[in-house]
């Protein structure tokens, strides 16, 4: 585990700073400003209308009220809309001087797909990071970059919450749901012969994943869009995950720019890691070393960077025998 330079840390926070501000701004545009406000002539009379996509409302007739609502509306969008141009250029003068001080981590084929994600409303609440991507998030966090050697990954894991119910209309997201997301992307990406997979032509691969449920016959679940998209594969031990704290941590990608990672608690990660590494049923030897290794970073970061204790109430959802690995993870910094 190597430590961040003071000049490296400053770089960062400068991104993470400019990146969170544009994010607000494009958020409350896309979400607030969308569509247009418009006259329209109905027998003789002008309305105004907020239009949508195909979806009109009527605001109510001509009149001082309602052209001070244009106005305004027409003159917050134009100054938003500035704002977030401006900050996004911003980002992009920031990437190279990212890249120079090499504090970008995260993939870049996962840094589009996540955003591409976040965009769409699905991170952080019908979707997390599980698996190693979520080791950028607590690197990025705890001012470290871990060794290399447990990093290297040519997919990504993401857990669907099938608890939050999903409005695909409200959300604007097409009927190829995840899949569709995933084409905007990159159009290589097609289903594998899995089900729950996509990849795409440079073998990077995304793998839709969810709790087994307790009462159900391990079917699989679709995502959020018609029988085209991925069908999330149930996985005996997510529960645990999905009932963890939640993470969120701004990294930097490869080419310097800033992504939003939402994935669990590094604790419940660390715990999870070495139940696969000790006890997960036909789990590989190699993969089993790599877990324990996982396990020790995410732990050491926890309890040693971020002041997060492994006994806290907040960890009280996981059941009793993973919490008790919590001892395995009493000296980290002496496994190191």
């Amino acid at each position: 585990m190597i430590e961040l330079t003071g000049d490296q840390m400053r770089v960062q926070t400068n991104a993470v700073q400019t990146f969170e501000a544009w994010r607000e701004a494009d958020q409350t545009f896309r979400h607030s400003y969308r569509g247009r406000m418009n006259w329209s002539a109905v027998r003789g009379r002008k309305y105004l209308y907020r239009i949508i996509g195909e979806s009109r409302q009527s605001l109510g007739p001509q009149s001082e009220e309602t052209e001070r609502i244009k106005d305004e509306y027409s003159a917050q969008r134009t100054r938003l809309r500035e704002r977030r141009d401006k900050l996004a250029k911003r980002l992009a003068e920031l990437a190279p001087i990212n890249r120079a001080y090499r504090i970008g981590r995260v993939p870049e084929i996962a840094t589009r797909v996540v955003a591409a994600l976040d965009q769409a409303g699905l991170l952080g609440s019908h979707l997390l990071i599980v698996g190693t991507h979520s080791l950028y998030a607590y690197e990025a966090a705890a001012g470290v970059h871990f060794a290399s050697d447990i990093m290297t990954t040519v997919d990504i894991d993401l857990m669907w919450d099938a608890r939050n119910k999903l409005k695909l209309a409200a959300l604007d997201i097409s009927p190829e749901g995840v899949m569709g997301i995933l084409r905007k992307v990159d159009k290589t990406f097609a289903k594998t012969k899995r089900p729950y997979q996509a990849a795409n032509d440079d073998g990077y691969f995304v793998d839709l994943i969810r709790p087994v449920e307790p009462s159900e016959a391990l079917r699989s679940l679709r995502g959020i869009g018609s029988e085209i998209d991925l069908e999330a594969a149930a996985i005996m031990g997510l529960q645990w995950l999905i009932n963890a704290p939640r993470f969120e941590q701004v990294a930097i990608s490869e080419q310097g720019r800033p992504v939003r990672l939402c994935c669990t608690d590094p604790r419940a990660f660390a715990l999870h890691k070495l139940w696969l590494a000790t006890e997960a049923p036909q789990r590989e030897a190699g993969k089993r070393q790599r877990d324990r290794l996982q396990a020790l970073a995410a732990a050491s970061v926890a309890s040693e960077r971020l002041g997060l204790k492994m006994t806290a109430k907040d960890l009280s959802a996981l059941p009793r025998r993973l919490s008790q690995h919590a001892a395995d993870f009493a000296s980290p910094r002496r496994r190191r």
